[in-house]
């Protein structure tokens, strides 16, 4: 079975995690044997720009010792054949177009959803 997998909630879960949750499920998944894709949408699309690793949160004298590291988990799930997409105009509407997109990461129209959601067989909204 194909699923892809629409991320749109950026940065959940980062602040007492070590992963997006998320990616980290897919790539558990994928570990498993499932055959997944990733869709970056939403503010999620921030992901496909991101040029550095979150830094540590500090609350009182609590720190996250160590923070997600969403560059890192992209290039993990590349590195392990999944395929990652991310909205051309999900990036303009955030003025992020002009910024370089991580290597290995595909953007296609948002014409091109029915095509990429035609080739799946379900599809998971998180």
């Amino acid at each position: 079975m194909k699923v892809l997998q629409v991320v749109e909630q950026a940065f959940r879960t980062l602040v007492e995690e070590q992963d997006d949750t998320i990616l980290w499920l897919t790539q558990s998944m994928h570990g498993a044997g499932a055959e997944l894709r990733v869709l970056l949408a939403g503010h999620c699309a921030y992901y496909a720009v991101q040029k550095q690793r979150q830094p540590a949160l500090a609350l009182g004298n609590w720190q996250q010792s160590e923070p997600a590291d969403l560059i890192r988990d992209l290039d993990s799930m590349l590195q392990k054949g999944i395929p990652i997409y991310v909205i051309r105009e999900e990036l303009e509407e955030r003025g992020l177009a002009d910024l370089a997109i991580h290597p290995g990461v595909s953007v296609i129209r948002r014409t091109d959803l029915i095509d990429l959601y035609e080739q799946v067989d379900q599809i998971w909204q998180w």
